[in-house]
């Protein structure tokens, strides 16, 4: 935001138009929701924020609308009811970034556990030539802090059985850290994205590249959330390991174009 005086000495404020646009579901984030707004905001880009929070009872929609009132046009509030799953809240953001022309369309976890300083690492694999850059804990190593052991080896294995499954090459195949392209947003039939929960980060790397779009990964350390409550389940590990193999199948009768 810039400040100008004007030649009656008025204060006017001209906000940066800006490009990109990262998208935040949250559920019961009232502990990071503020420090993540100002995190992103005080980054060397003017990145516009659209917060999708799925009626939380904590308040974490009542923190967003009252810092609208100090970022104007910079920050956004979409608010649904009830918790619709997170690929539905992707979707939904995705359809409001493209009709508001952003050009490069991020995904973020709001726990911090996504650093936002590597957003600037994401935007610039995309205007080098990438078509989606992925935020990967596994491309160079192991690069995940304070998780359990266990976390870790489910978390790792099912990026090997993705590969296993669908023949793609991804190391991080289940990140949720990303930056489209928007040409990659508009060419996804998004009505056919079936996964609604953890199986939905994998169903969109799998479709971008079967429609040809040059993916990569980006390295960074992934850190798992100090406060606040964990959202995954072994429900949402169950959908995502019979997905893969539904989601296979169903592409050997489906045409990308």
């Amino acid at each position: 935001m810039v400040r100008l005086l004007s030649n009656n000495l008025t204060i006017k404020t001209i906000y940066k138009v800006s490009d990109s646009l990262v998208i935040i579901p949250t559920y019961n984030e009232k502990e990071n929701i503020e420090k993540m707004i100002r995190k992103v905001f005080s980054l060397d880009f003017p990145f516009h924020l659209l917060i999708i929070d799925d009626g939380s009872p904590d308040g974490t929609g009542q923190i967003v609308r009252s810092l609208q009132l100090e970022f104007p046009e910079l920050l956004h509030l979409e608010e649904r009811k009830g918790k619709l799953g997170l690929g539905t809240a992707y979707i939904h953001g995705f359809k409001w970034a493209l009709d508001r022309g952003y050009d490069y369309i991020f995904e973020m976890d709001a726990d911090f556990s996504h650093n936002p300083d590597d957003l600037l690492k994401l935007r610039e694999a995309c205007t080098a030539g990438a078509d989606v850059a992925i935020g990967s804990r596994y491309v160079k190593g192991v690069n995940v802090v304070n998780w359990p052991m266990g976390r870790v080896l489910m978390s790792y294995f099912a990026s090997m059985y993705v590969r296993l499954i669908t023949g793609i090459t991804i190391q991080d195949a289940t990140a949720g850290f990303k930056c489209y392209r928007r040409k990659v947003l508009e060419t996804i039939p998004m009505h056919k994205i079936k996964f609604v929960g953890y199986a939905f980060q994998i169903e969109m790397k799998f479709t971008a590249i079967k429609y040809g779009f040059h993916v990569v990964e980006v390295p960074i350390i992934f850190t798992d959330r100090t406060e606040g409550t964990s959202k995954m389940s072994t429900r949402i590990f169950r959908e995502a390991f019979l997905g893969v193999i539904q989601m296979k199948v169903n592409s050997w009768f489906r045409k990308y174009h």
